[in-house]
C-alpha cells in the first residue's frame, strides 16, 4: 500500500510550456521555465515598443501627406481653403503631425539613449490618452469632410474632389493607425505594475 501512495504522489504534472508549477520551484526545477517567462516576457514588451513606434511612424507619414495634399489643394478657381470642412482636415492633420512627430522622436530618444523624458506611468498615459484623442480628431474631420466631397462629386467629378478624396483617406489611414497604437498603449497601462 506504501508504494502505491508513493507512486500517486510522484505522478508527474501536465503543465504547459515554459510556466513553472510550485512544486518545480519548490524542487528548484523551475529556474529554467521562469528563466524562459522573464525572456518572452521581454520579448513581447520589446515588440510592443517597436510595433507603436512603427505605428507612429506610419500615423506621422499618413498625417504629413494628408496635409500636404490638402494644403495644395488648389485647382481651377477652386479652394480649399472656401470649404469649412477642408480647412477642419487641414488643421486636424497639421495637430496629428506635430503629435506624432513629438512622439516619434521621444521614442526613438529613449529606444537610442535609454534616457525617458517622463516616467514609466506618466509616459504609458500620455502615450495612451494623446493617441486617443488624436485619433478621434482624426475620425472626426474626415467623417466630416466625407459628404461635402460627395455631394461636389455630383456636380462635378474633377482634380479638385479626387485631391480632397487623396488627403481624406490619409486621415484614415492616419486614424487607423493611431488606434492600433492607442490599444498598445492601453495593453501597456494595464501590463504595468503599481507596487
Amino acid at each position: 500500500m506504501e508504494n502505491s501512495e508513493e507512486t500517486a504522489t510522484k505522478t508527474p504534472v501536465v503543465e504547459e510550456p515554459g510556466e513553472a508549477t510550485k512544486t518545480d520551484v519548490e524542487s528548484g526545477g523551475g529556474e529554467a521555465t521562469t528563466t524562459s517567462s522573464i525572456v518572452r516576457r521581454w520579448r513581447i514588451k520589446d515588440l510592443l515598443k517597436k510595433g507603436s513606434l512603427v505605428l507612429r511612424i506610419a500615423a506621422l507619414v499618413f498625417s504629413i501627406l494628408s496635409f500636404i495634399i490638402m494644403a495644395s489643394n488648389k485647382h481651377r478657381g477652386q479652394d480649399f481653403d472656401d470649404v469649412e470642412e477642408y480647412r477642419y482636415v487641414l488643421a486636424i492633420s497639421i495637430l496629428s503631425t506635430l503629435y506624432t512627430g513629438f512622439q516619434v522622436g521621444r521614442h526613438v530618444h529613449h529606444m537610442s539613449t535609454g534616457i525617458s523624458l517622463f516616467d514609466q506611468r506618466t509616459a504609458g498615459l500620455v502615450d495612451f490618452f494623446g493617441d486617443q484623442i488624436v485619433a478621434y480628431l482624426l475620425i472626426s474631420s474626415a467623417s466630416a469632410a466625407v459628404p461635402h466631397t460627395n455631394w461636389l462629386r455630383e456636380n462635378a467629378d474633377n482634380i479638385f474632389t479626387d485631391t480632397a478624396a487623396a488627403s481624406i483617406s490619409m486621415a484614415f489611414f492616419a486614424f487607423f493607425s493611431l488606434a492600433v497604437s492607442a490599444m498598445i498603449s492601453g495593453y501597456k497601462i494595464s501590463a504595468q505594475n503599481y507596487i
